[in-house]
């Protein structure tokens, strides 16, 4: 792990469109390899998108075009780790652009620890999660509650997790999530049986997540985002 010392830059998009938000965190990643920015944490909330990972296809891909396109939701193709998954409002999304020459070169151990922050995330607000053998992500009572795929270049990461807070689970509907038939999928708001503050979460996630990585926050303040990438590809609220 990194020293207490290390800084964590914490950036709030605000709701973002998935293939724009993709465009930023290709652009952070750039200029963190460069050594331009620190280690930084993103946080959105997106349209409605399928997204379908490098190892997935569209057989795990439910819904009609027409279908789709009755509920708005877009279909995206992507490079993060896994298969196809869905992305919107209610959701909180973290992605993580940090060095892990830092902290440790291990991608298996840094799943691991993203799905430490969000265990510890929730337990904040009374709720139990749980890994399962031979899945990544994180789990209530059997149910995907989180959602976890990555990427790395030169061990710089982007792509991250999808926490279900106050999502509309039936779009999972449309989609086989994450190419798993057997078990379903459940959210925040399912579990406590009330809604849940999108911000606060979002507030929680991001302390867990510095205290498992052992670096301290630093957040951005009201900064817009475009201050930390070449153009405004990302808006905030």
């Amino acid at each position: 792990m990194t020293s207490a010392e290390t800084q964590l830059l914490v950036l709030h998009a605000g709701r973002t469109d998935y293939a724009r938000c993709w465009s930023l965190q290709r652009s952070l990643l750039e200029r963190r390899l460069a050594g331009v920015l620190p280690d930084l944490l993103l946080l959105t909330e997106h349209d409605h998108v399928y997204t379908i990972g490098a190892a997935g296809g569209e057989d795990h891909l439910l819904w009609r075009r027409d279908q789709r396109a009755e509920r708005g939701v877009a279909v995206v193709r992507t490079d993060r780790g896994g298969d196809i998954t869905y992305h919107g409002p209610g959701q909180l999304v973290a992605y993580p652009i940090i060095d892990l020459h830092g902290f440790y070169l291990d991608l298996h151990r840094y799943l691991r620890d993203l799905e430490e922050t969000v265990l510890r995330t929730i337990r904040r607000f009374g709720i139990r999660g749980e890994r399962l053998p031979g899945y990544t992500g994180v789990w209530v009572a059997g149910e995907k509650i989180c959602a976890i795929g990555v990427r790395s270049r030169r061990w710089v990461t982007m792509h991250g997790l999808a926490l279900n807070v106050n999502t509309d689970l039936s779009f999972y509907g449309g989609i086989i999530p994450c190419g798993i038939f057997e078990r379903g999928v459940t959210s925040m708001r399912e579990v406590l049986g009330q809604p849940a503050d999108l911000r606060e979460v979002g507030a929680s996630l991001a302390e867990e997540f510095a205290r498992v990585f052992g670096v301290s926050m630093a957040p951005a303040g009201d900064r817009d985002v475009s201050e930390f990438t070449r153009e405004a590809v990302c808006p905030c609220p």
